[in-house]
Formats: structure tokens, C-alpha cells, sequence
């Protein structure tokens, strides 16, 4: 009965998300027919530096279908395309990782292909672009509600959640050309797996999270989070260490991509040059190219974005912001005693959850944690008998049972809110702050935290404010983004 009801909220959740991005699609049209745009050099195509192309003699066809196309893509669309079109031309083409152009230049080379001849290449490059980034984007609706219902164990919950994700602030780039919709849908399907057992499957697909954004390279976080509790677990049940050894092995896979296209940047920028042509990057100890771009071209760094002038973008992010800061400071006044204690003084029924973030869950070690587990939902990290420690723990438990630690609150939410913490502070100290908005979008805990206020008796306004909020952003981001003006 709970899996069909599931099912059904599934299918409800398909039909709001594909909603979602025909609305976008609608007021991005609508937007576009009305005003002009600020910038219209988007639509230049010089030909590429590295190979020659295939030039054609005269308009395609459908040429109007294909301007249309083309003039609709703006800001950093223009840098993803060009890349799959001609490759990495340019030294800062390089801060825009591979997975979207892949996908870009794989389909207008084999699915749409036969349209090639109806509006160009570059009009089916541009088709490619929307169609993966809309199709992923459903999917990483599907993925977040399965991730949720894990966690939360509440199916209405999980499905405000879901639903809030589709109308996210930052919604106009899920539908463009941006690698936002691949990283949600890699990031969060990795911890599907992850949270399902899993483990290797979780392991490729955040890999192909920072494949498609430097930030997917954070996922690992979740990998050392689990190896860190199963490790200890292992030592306590006089077990081998071998999941250390295994852990780290899965932390190097996550990051190994993102390393190689660093490597892939320095041997094609500085490799084969004498040492006064090199770039001062290369030069460095530890040639970072990513860092080096991102500095150089866009200043990005700690505090450099601390300026008066600045002040319309820290106010553009101050909702995302304020709602991030709100869900991690009302998780620490709740459960204080994970925050001190990283996750250890979570209780054994909170450990020996469906999540699988806490324990080893193998079937060689399945009897003996079985059978460790007569004394009731005591701490792993407390066996040794004490009055004291027994009131602690008793009292840990009867608060882990309440309706007030359960749902985003519980114990499995805690290695999310540490996630989301460290992207707030890097997006606040260290980004162009109003990217935070796209940047913060796809954590999962932040939907949770909304979706608790949202059902919340003593925080109705929220749900309005909230809402408002989505809307707001929605006409904003379309209108603006659409037309080449900056918005996040």
C-alpha cells in the first residue's frame, strides 16, 4: 500500500516537474517577445581556432527556427556551446568543466543529427542544450523525492520537497543551457544510491557530478562521512579496518575526474613551452588551473567581494542565503549533541536506520551487530556501564523518538547540513555572492527545512513567504536572464 501511494506521488511529481519547465519555457518566450535583449553578441559563431568545420553555402531550411534558437542563448550558454562546437579554445574556457558539452555534442551528433540539415549545427547543438538540461532536470526531481522518502520516512513531506524543488528560485537556469540540472541529477542520484547500499554506483555518479561542476567534488564528503562511522564501528566490533582503505579509494574515484581535467588544462596550456611563454600558473607548486581562472578572470576569492558596489547582489542572495543560514542554525539548537560530536552520539536506532550513513551494513556483520544490540537504542560509543552515562544515553534516546528530531531534524539529515554549511560559507566568503541562489540549489536539506516549515501550524506565514519567494525569482530569472541582463 505505502509503495503504491509512493508510486503515485512519484507519477503526480513527473507531471509537476515537466510543468515547471514549460512554464519557465512560456515566460522566457513570453519575456523575449517583448523586450530586447541587453546583449546580442551571442549569436556570432567566428569559426573555430583548432579544426576546420564544414561551412554552409546557404541558410538552412527552417533559418528562422534556428535564429530563434540561437539568439536565446546567453551569459555563460555561450561558453558551454562553443566548447562542444570547437573544444577548449581558450584559457578560460577551462573553469567550464566537460560532462554538458559531452552530452551537447554526443546528441547533435547522433539523436538529432538528421535535423543538422533543417536548422545547423548549431541550432541542434542549441536544441541538445535545452533537451539534456530539461531532461535531467525531471530526473533529479525523481531522485530527490526518492532520497527524501529515505530520509525523512515521510512520503507528504518528501513530496513538498520535491514539488518546492521544481519551482526553485534559481528554476531559469535548470531549463538553459547551465550545468546545474547535470550536477543535481548525478549529486542527488548519487545519494540515492549511496543511501540504497549501493556504495560503487554512488561513487560513479558523484563522480559525474564534478564532472559537471567543480562543487561536485564536495560529495565526498558523504563517502568520508560513512567510512568515518563505519570505521569506528568496525574497530568496536574488533573487526578489520579495511573500510578506511576503501573509503579513501572512493574519495580519490570522486575526485579523479575533476584532477584529470586539471591535467588535462596544463598539458595543453603549458606543456611544450619555454619557461618565459608559460602562463604564471603553470609556474606554481601546485598548478591549479581552476583556481587560477576563476581568481584572474572573474575574482573570485575569500572576501574579495566584500564591496559596497556589491550590495544589490548580497541583497539578490540574501533570501537563499537567510533560509540556508536558518535550516543549519534550527538543526544545531535541535540536535547540538551531533554537531559536538560529528553523528557519534546519534543513538543505535538512529544509526541502524534505512539510511546506511551510520553503520556497516555487510552481511558478514550483520549477526553481530544484531547481537550487540539488546541494550535498546544506546550509543555505539558507550558500552562501558555508568549511571551517568546510562541517563545520558536513555535521555538521548526518549529525544531521538520525539516528532521533534525526526523528519529534517534526525540524525540522517546531520552529513547534508554539514554539506549545505560549508556551501553557504563558500558562497557567501568566497563566491560572487548571488550566485548562491543556483549555487545552493540543489541541497536536498534545504527543501527539507522548507518543507517542515511549510507544514508547520506555528509558521504559516512561512509557506507564503516562501512561495512568494519561488515566484518571484521564477519572473525575475526568466525575464532577466532571458534578455542577457545579470540576475545570479
Amino acid at each position: 500500500m505505502e509503495s503504491n501511494s509512493k508510486s503515485r506521488k512519484e507519477f503526480v511529481l513527473i507531471k509537476y516537474a515537466v510543468f515547471s519547465r514549460l512554464l519557465v519555457l512560456f515566460l522566457t518566450i513570453l519575456w523575449r517577445s517583448f523586450l530586447q535583449p541587453y546583449d546580442t553578441s551571442a549569436v556570432l559563431n567566428p569559426p573555430c581556432l583548432h579544426h576546420k568545420e564544414v561551412t554552409e553555402d546557404s541558410p538552412p531550411p527552417l533559418d528562422a527556427f534556428s535564429k530563434t534558437l540561437e539568439n536565446s542563448v546567453v551569459w555563460d550558454s555561450v561558453y558551454f556551446l562553443r566548447i562542444s562546437q570547437c573544444g577548449y579554445e581558450y584559457e578560460q574556457t577551462y573553469a567550464f568543466l566537460p560532462l554538458l558539452p559531452f552530452f551537447i555534442s554526443l546528441l547533435s551528433r547522433t539523436v538529432f543529427a538528421p535535423l543538422v540539415p533543417l536548422i545547423g549545427l548549431r541550432g541542434v547543438m542549441v536544441l541538445s542544450g535545452y533537451v539534456v538540461s530539461n531532461l535531467a532536470f525531471v530526473f533529479a526531481a525523481i531522485y530527490l523525492f526518492r532520497v527524501s522518502v529515505i530520509i525523512l520516512k515521510d512520503t507528504e513531506a518528501s513530496f513538498r520537497a520535491s514539488v518546492m524543488f521544481c519551482f526553485n528560485p534559481a528554476s531559469i537556469f535548470y531549463s538553459s543551457i547551465y550545468s546545474e540540472s547535470l550536477y543535481a541529477l548525478f549529486s542527488i542520484g548519487g545519494l540515492y544510491h549511496l543511501l540504497s547500499g549501493a556504495s560503487n554506483a554512488a561513487v560513479l555518479w558523484f563522480a559525474l557530478s564534478g564532472c559537471a561542476r567543480s562543487n561536485g567534488i564536495l560529495n565526498a564528503g558523504y563517502i568520508c562521512f560513512q567510512t568515518m562511522h563505519r570505521a569506528y564501528e568496525a574497530l568496536y566490533l574488533k573487526r578489520r579496518v579495511c573500510v578506511l582503505v576503501t573509503g579513501f579509494l572512493r574519495c580519490v574515484c570522486i575526485c579523479l575526474p575533476f584532477v584529470a581535467f586539471q591535467a588535462y588544462g596544463y598539458y595543453n596550456i603549458c606543456h611544450g613551452h619555454t619557461l618565459d611563454e608559460l602562463r604564471p600558473w603553470c609556474k606554481a607548486r601546485v598548478p591549479l588551473l581552476y583556481n587560477f581562472i576563476q581568481s584572474h578572470y572573474w575574482g573570485v576569492g575569500f572576501l574579495r567581494y566584500f564591496r559596497f558596489k556589491q550590495l544589490p547582489n548580497f541583497l539578490l542572495a540574501s533570501p537563499i542565503l537567510s533560509l540556508a543560514v536558518c535550516s543549519v542554525v534550527s538543526y544545531m539548537k535541535t540536535r547540538p549533541e551531533l554537531f559536538i560530536s560529528l553523528g557519534f552520539q546519534a543513538t543505535e536506532k538512529e544509526k541502524r536506520s534505512s539510511a546506511k550513513l551510520y553503520s556497516l551494513k555487510d552481511d558478514a556483520l550483520e549477526p553481530a551487530v544484531k547481537s550487540s544490540s539488546n541494550d535498546g537504542n544506546r550509543d555505539i560509543r558507550q558500552r562501558r556501564p555508568s549511571k551517568k552515562k546510562d541517563v545520558v544515553v536513555t535521555n538521548a534516546a526518549a529525544k531521538s523518538n520525539s516528532p521533534a528530531t525526526s523528519g529534517c531534524f534526525s540524525a540522517d539529515v546531520f552529513p547534508f547540513v554539514v554539506h549545505l554549511c560549508l556551501m553557504t560559507a563558500t558562497a557567501f566568503f568566497i563566491m560572487h555572492v548571488q550566485v548562491a541562489t543556483r549555487f545552493l540549489s540543489a541541497s536536498p536539506s534545504l527543501y527539507w527545512f522548507a518543507s517542515h516549515l511549510i507544514a508547520s501550524p506555528k509558521h504559516r506565514k512561512w509557506e507564503y513567504l516562501i512561495w512568494s519567494y519561488c515566484a518571484a525569482y521564477i519572473l525575475l530569472g526568466t525575464l532577466l536572464f532571458s534578455n542577457f541582463y545579470p540576475f545570479t
